[in-house]
């Protein structure tokens, strides 16, 4: 029978946990979610355990960085099944705060990420969102006060601006990115995965084949903005609406126009029916 993990929703409680394992030597990880748990989740999990010796799980549906006609209403809430994975894994602590604990009122501080949070890229269709996440992470960074952050590479944009939040403010945090986990057919995880049509699902893997069809176009010296452009000319013929589909410089997410100006990242976000899809793959 697995040993349930601690939840805690209050700060002191929170800050005592944290003081328990400091006392201990213990190094820690933390997984920021929204909940809503799924395999690629787990697998976040499982790279904290082989990085850190304690594990601390944040859910958290963090209302800044919805935007009021998106999805924070109708977001997928499964406390109980998380709780249930999460014990299955052997995590200690989830932290669990309310809106109010997280931004009480008079909460006036924002933190307002620039460098790779504007690169045109999820911040052309979402302009609110990375000053959302930056600041919910950074308070998450210094209640937490984790050696690592474990962040999933499917949201390589925000991977990216965490990495640089880190790094800029000197908070300590050595922020980890894991390999997008995907499904069977190549689709990957998501917790808007559930929104999906039977018909969507079936047409969703074209993001990530086209993606694997361009990246072995490049590699073959073929013209990169012909490629781009008609793989995302095929993106839509199976019913997608592209917001973007983007070869960038995998670490400054700068615009490139050949092969040869450094290490490319492939990104697109299209949406099917009601539901918007991200991924990225190296290329």
């Amino acid at each position: 029978m697995p040993r349930s993990p601690v939840i805690l929703r209050a700060l002191p409680a929170l800050r005592r946990s944290v003081a328990e394992m400091r006392k201990e030597n213990a190094s820690i990880a933390l997984v920021p979610t929204m909940g809503a748990l799924h395999e690629g989740h787990i697998a976040l999990v499982r790279l904290a355990k082989r990085r850190a010796d304690r594990v601390v799980v944040s859910i958290f549906v963090n209302p800044a960085q919805f935007a009021p006609h998106e999805d924070f209403g109708s977001y997928p809430r499964t406390m109980k099944s998380d709780v249930a994975k999460l014990a299955a894994e052997g995590v200690d602590c989830i932290w669990n705060p309310n809106v109010t604990t997280m931004y009480p009122e008079g909460f006036a501080t924002r933190i307002s990420p620039e460098g790779p949070a504007l690169a045109g890229l999820e911040d052309n269709i979402r302009p609110h969102f990375f000053a959302g996440v930056a600041t919910v992470v950074g308070k998450l960074f210094t209640q937490v006060r984790p050696d690592f952050a474990i962040f999933g590479q499917k949201d390589y944009q925000q991977l990216q601006v965490v990495t640089q939040l880190s790094r800029d403010l000197d908070l300590g945090v050595k922020v980890v990115g894991l390999p997008t986990v995907r499904e069977r057919d190549g689709l990957a995880m998501s917790s808007r995965n559930v929104y999906l049509t039977p018909e969507q699902r079936r047409a969703a893997p074209v993001l990530y084949a086209t993606m694997r069809d361009v990246k072995a176009r490049l590699r073959k010296n073929d013209d990169l903005r012909k490629a781009m452009h008609q793989g995302a000319r095929r993106i839509e013929a199976a019913g997608f609406t592209v917001d973007y589909f983007e070869a960038r410089h995998a670490q400054t997410l700068a615009p490139i126009k050949s092969r040869d100006e450094g290490p490319i990242r492939l990104l697109v976000a299209a949406r099917i029916g009601s539901t918007r899809l991200i991924d990225n793959t190296a290329a």
